[in-house]
């Protein structure tokens, strides 16, 4: 009578000659058993062992094709990959300089603050906003050349 462990290690030793390394092939015969496991719940089997094996080798081919197709997937070490979001530190000083500008954008007067916007979040061109503004370009000029320098003054140098 073959025990369940024989049948584990015939499985193994098949996913093995499928040139899965030895570490990945006892992953590969527990996802088997329980994929056959789920199975035999709802079928009839005549040989659990031809249908674990199968099963396990079948998983090998999926992972070598898996792998093939993506190589970084399977192998990639994580850990060394370099962690693009900004430090803690880099964090609070762009917080607080938001804070500063947001300050200094209340106290600048609404015309000067609305035309400001204009140029530099909705991307208007200064002929645009004279249009808008009633005004001169060079006025507009002007007007946003004085508020962009009280902005950068009122900001402390980090």
């Amino acid at each position: 009578m073959t025990t369940l462990a024989d049948i584990l290690k015939k499985a193994r030793r098949a996913v093995v000659r499928q040139g899965i390394a030895d570490q990945d092939a006892d992953e590969l015969v527990h996802d088997a058993y329980l994929k056959v496991q789920a199975y035999q719940r709802e079928h009839a089997v005549r040989s659990q062992e031809a249908l674990l094996v199968r099963a396990a080798v079948n998983l090998s081919i999926d992972r070598q094709r898996r792998a093939a197709r993506l190589p970084m997937a399977e192998g990639a070490v994580l850990y060394e990959l370099p962690d693009e979001a900004p430090d803690p530190a880099r964090i609070m000083e762009a917080r607080t300089r938001l804070r500063q500008v947001a300050a200094g954008l209340e106290r600048l007067p609404e015309r000067t603050r609305r035309i400001l916007l204009k140029r530099r979040l909705e991307n208007m061109s200064y002929s645009e906003i004279a249009a808008s503004e009633d005004m001169s370009v060079a006025a507009v000029e002007k007007l946003v050349a004085r508020a962009t320098l009280q902005l950068m003054n009122g900001m402390t140098p980090s």
